[in-house]
């Protein structure tokens, strides 16, 4: 999750908040072991883990790596979002951005690729974090994957008191614990399209209404100026018109299957 204004505007939306799932850590330079990226896109829609951060709206995001030739790495990644401005989420209503820092150290054995790291996801603005009864949406995880060839899974664990500001009915009401679960397919057609098959399994810890498995399958096209990709997701979370509807946000159903177009560009 994540904002940088630097981006570029379209209208539909795409395949992932991609930074935010999989940090990425790209070979050395000849020049040396060192290696910085930057990246800018678009998406019609900003979904993560299958659910709308921006409410349907369109999003623009923007980033920048470094990577090592030992295999470690470090990142930021940022968009527009919209959940975290509802007012009865906070006080005052006009924190529109989500920035994500990670780090970590990845390496390849033959085919068979490994990641381990660690990823905060912070809101800065005017969310005010003191009024009692108000919980922070910021989150840390800690995350550990593996692959092989073009087939990826990765498993995610909250280890910050809450997940997204999510609370359980218990005494705590944290949600510390909470994991994701995401096996993912990517599978090249040819040096420029890439097909993707995705599906993720969120837990939320003492909260388990909150809980819900989502899925997406799309593709990706390598235009030589930018990547576009154009898929379709769905979940079977809680939504509006449920009993218990965790996933319909100011009256939006955050959780619903759409289709979503994305471009992208890394430096």
């Amino acid at each position: 999750m994540q904002k940088t204004i630097l981006a570029i505007a379209l209208a539909a939306g795409v395949v992932t908040p991609a930074l935010a799932e999989d940090p990425p850590a790209g070979p050395a330079s000849p020049a040396g072991p060192h290696t910085f990226t930057a990246n800018v896109g678009g998406v019609s829609d900003y979904l993560f883990r299958g659910i709308s951060q921006t409410q349907g709206r369109p999003a623009l995001q923007a980033g920048a790596d470094y990577s090592h030739a030992s295999g470690l790495y470090a990142g930021f990644w940022a968009s527009n979002v919209k959940w975290t401005s509802l007012p009865a989420f906070t006080a005052k209503p006009d924190n529109h951005v989500e920035t994500d820092f990670y780090g970590g150290y990845k390496g390849s054995l033959g085919d068979f690729g490994y990641d381990v790291g660690l990823i905060r996801y912070y809101y800065p603005g005017s969310l005010d974090r003191s009024t009692p009864g108000v919980v922070t949406p910021d989150t840390t995880e800690v995350y550990v994957g593996g692959s092989w060839k073009f087939v990826s899974l990765k498993y995610s664990q909250t280890v910050s008191d809450y997940m997204v500001a999510w609370v359980s009915p218990s005494a705590s009401g944290k949600t510390q614990g909470s994991n994701y679960t995401d096996l993912t397919v990517t599978y090249p057609l040819n040096e420029k399209t890439n097909l993707i098959g995705h599906v993720g399994r969120q837990n939320i810890k003492n909260r388990s209404t909150a809980s819900y498995t989502d899925w997406k399958l799309g593709a990706t096209y390598d235009f030589g100026l930018a990547v576009v990709g154009l898929s379709y997701s769905d979940t079977n979370a809680n939504t509006c018109g449920d009993a218990v509807p965790d996933y319909c946000w100011d009256g939006r159903d955050v959780a619903k299957g759409r289709a979503v177009l994305s471009i992208s560009k890394t430096f």
